[in-house]
């Protein structure tokens, strides 16, 4: 089933949002000091390609510039991002079929809001 629903979130949504992220990475990565961002976008784009079967867990033994660092990326970034996961997410919501595919948008927000300090995990191991 989550391979079904990844590949119709590929289609519906995934490939739009990863863009997304993608082009938030390449501007990061250009403006050399904000590398640390880039990679977490690039890093979050692949969670937002296929989100099924996959979930957000925090880092042990994050330290204070992760908090600076997503302070940052909030301004910058984070709330246009998670907008964007927000305007889709009620979008998908309109049919039956889009619903379990918002509430997975829905999910992705607080990773698109503070990214830093954060890890993508499969479901199974989200206690490790």
């Amino acid at each position: 089933m989550r391979t079904i629903l990844n590949v119709v979130w590929l289609v519906f949504a995934g490939f739009w949002l990863a863009v997304g992220y993608l082009v938030a990475g390449v501007i990061c990565c250009l403006l050399i000091v904000t590398i640390p961002f880039g990679i977490a976008s690039f890093r979050i784009a692949t969670y937002v390609l296929w989100p099924f079967g996959r979930t957000v867990v925090p880092k042990p033994g994050v330290r204070v510039g992760a908090t600076i660092g997503n302070v940052i990326w909030f301004v910058v970034a984070g709330w246009w991002l998670a907008l964007e996961h927000l305007v889709t997410g009620i979008t998908l919501c309109l049919t039956i079929i889009g619903i379990p595919m918002g509430i997975a948008c829905f999910k992705l927000i607080p990773v698109s809001l503070v990214p830093l300090g954060k890890d993508i995990v499969p479901t199974g191991r989200a206690g490790f």
